[in-house]
């Protein structure tokens, strides 16, 4: 992993610590995947060569530098497309991304994640997709990107046993893409729990 890369991960880490000990405003904390979801995220990235993908809920861009670190495993001119609402929070990940040295990797599209999806053409191009955005919509944008996912690429839904409150809303969400024929997918109990579903046709 670039040194650059490392260095932000660390301290963004430490910040999210010192979040849980402090008075913070739920739209300002980060609300980032665990360090455990991000090292399993690098080692399957990078174990299936991915070179390319798209990301709901980009937050400070946390699990964007994770994506990031593995596709520059597999390539020198990764892409990856993050999509995130608060303005406050796309600075963030924007200043974030250029102290990694990476920005010129990403692109970040700032508005509603559901406008964002049905605006882009329907394509298969992704390798990966990660959801990590509001809970409700879930279901809304499995639909629209899975026809941008390619046969055998991988979407990881996050938070699918934690926060508890979440766990109702999550299992209908797990149920409802189980029943697609054109993936497989399973919950596996690493980080806040993962959904990690694969394309198969």
């Amino acid at each position: 992993m670039k040194k650059s890369i490392s260095k932000i991960l660390d301290e963004l880490k430490r910040q999210s610590v010192l979040e849980k000990t402090k008075n913070v405003k739920h739209e300002d904390r980060m609300l980032a995947i665990t360090e455990d979801t991000g090292r399993f995220f690098y080692a399957v990235l990078t174990g299936v060569g991915a070179k390319n993908a798209l990301e709901l809920g980009t937050s400070v861009g946390y699990s964007t530098l994770w994506i990031a670190a593995a596709l520059l495993k597999n390539t020198k001119t990764p892409k990856i497309l993050t999509v995130e609402k608060n303005p406050s929070k796309v600075a963030r990940a924007r200043r974030n991304f250029r102290r990694a040295r990476i920005l010129q990797h990403i692109k970040i599209r700032q508005g509603r994640i559901l406008d964002v999806l049905s605006a882009m053409p329907k394509r298969a191009v992704f390798d990966f997709v990660l959801i990590d955005a509001d809970k409700e919509n879930g279901p809304a944008y499995f639909d629209l990107v899975l026809p941008m996912l390619k046969v055998g690429g991988i979407i990881a839904t996050d938070n699918m046993l934690y926060p508890e409150k979440y766990r109702k809303i999550m299992k209908r969400y797990s149920d409802y893409i189980s029943k697609k024929p054109a993936v497989r997918t399973i919950t596996l109990p690493i980080g806040n729990g993962q959904e990690i579903t694969v394309k198969i046709k």
